[in-house]
């Protein structure tokens, strides 16, 4: 597909269909933590294990499989990793304790990683000369997702119990059977003679240096993303919101990382990558520190500035390396989603250990001013947009 091709809205639809079906189950865990704390007794440790343990799986699994869905073209790796959040996440209103929670969580967490690296490889495919703003509309599906799925889960938990989970399945299952007919085969990308490190050197090629600094800056922004995450939901229940509140407020903060993803998308595109992540990052701090300063209804204006801030410059760093190093789509993707994010959230025990020793508030205080470190890697940037360098 040549660089003036139009856009192919049809197998895009689709591809984002994949991400908000596989995110929106996924996104169940995280919001459902304090009621798992009422149920099972979890620790703030063992909610920082949970949350390390599926970034990790993230960071171990995602490369790999970007490499073998080159190797072998099949649709595979995305149906079965739709298919398993499905499946297991809703299993886990039945776990009854700490262990068997996490084999559930985990296995959703597998099966995620498994889709992403080959749905999002075909998105540039696909996105003819609007790649930034294609892919920010992929990311869509999976920060709308991560939004509206908090709203639903703990409306449904709160109504039905955890006992009920299992029984939404169905609509996952109904929808893996639709995508089933139209999801598009994942194509080769001549790789796969290399081996796999060979497939990521000849992947970045001239490119590896830029693509690090990319790398190193959304480990950062994953690792300050994912903790407010992983503990929004407890610390908002511990201040005297309620269930459904708290993923209120959970939810408000990924639907405005949507809308901004969406923004930074279509900005890149006119002035490039470079100028959209200054901005976020610089500001992203302050706004955090703020946020955990508010009270009462002003968490809600809060969480909406925040989200913005915090997950604008997600798409961003997937498209702008892409750029870099067209050749291999699937095996970038995997390292600036699976590889940066998982890396990033595998921290999070690390967060949940602190936070149990000193206070969520705290700790969260502390992770804030983390993205003023990626303020000198960002500088060191190209300036490029899609398709050329500026």
């Amino acid at each position: 597909m040549n660089a003036a091709a139009k856009a192919n809205v049809k197998i895009l639809f689709a591809l984002t269909l994949v991400h908000f079906t596989g995110d929106f189950y996924s996104s169940f865990t995280t919001p459902l933590y304090p009621l798992f704390v009422t149920k099972i007794g979890l620790t703030l440790t063992q909610i920082g294990i949970i949350s390390g343990v599926t970034r990790l799986l993230a960071f171990i699994i995602q490369p790999s499989v970007g490499y073998l869905a080159d190797r072998h073209a099949t649709r595979n790796f995305m149906l079965m990793g739709v298919l398993m959040p499905v499946v297991f996440i809703p299993l886990t209103g039945v776990a009854p304790g700490f262990w068997t929670l996490l084999l559930a969580v985990a296995l959703g967490a597998f099966g995620s990683s498994m889709f992403h690296p080959s749905v999002t490889g075909l998105v540039p495919v696909y996105s003819g000369n609007k790649a930034g703003f294609a892919m920010s509309i992929f990311n869509t599906g999976g920060t709308l997702a991560f939004g509206l799925g908090p709203l639903f889960i703990t409306w449904y938990a709160g109504r039905f119990g955890l006992g009920a989970l299992p029984l939404t399945m169905v609509f996952g299952l109904m929808v893996v059977v639709y995508l089933y007919r139209i999801v598009p085969a994942p194509r080769r990308e001549g790789l796969s003679r290399l081996g796999f490190l060979g497939s990521i050197r000849d992947s970045l090629g001239s490119a590896w240096k830029s693509v690090a600094l990319i790398w190193a800056v959304m480990v950062l922004r994953a690792f300050v993303g994912q903790s407010f995450l992983t503990f929004m939901s407890v610390y908002y229940v511990q201040k005297g919101f309620s269930v459904f509140s708290a993923g209120v407020i959970y939810s408000i903060f990924t639907v405005a990382g949507t809308v901004s993803g969406l923004a930074a998308g279509h900005i890149s595109d006119r002035i490039g990558f470079k100028p959209v992540f200054i901005f976020t990052h610089v500001f992203m701090a302050p706004v955090l520190f703020l946020f955990l300063q508010l009270q009462g209804r002003w968490v809600y204006l809060g969480s909406i500035i925040a989200g913005a801030m915090v997950l604008a410059s997600m798409p961003l760093g997937v498209a702008m390396a892409q750029t870099l190093a067209p050749k291999g789509k699937s095996m970038v993707a995997s390292l600036m989603m699976g590889f940066a994010f998982g890396l990033g959230g595998a921290l999070s025990p690390v967060v949940g250990k602190l936070a149990d020793i000193y206070s969520i508030h705290s700790v969260l205080t502390w992770v804030a001013f983390f993205p003023l470190l990626t303020l000198p890697l960002i500088a060191r940037f190209p300036r490029v947009k899609q398709g050329e360098y500026l």
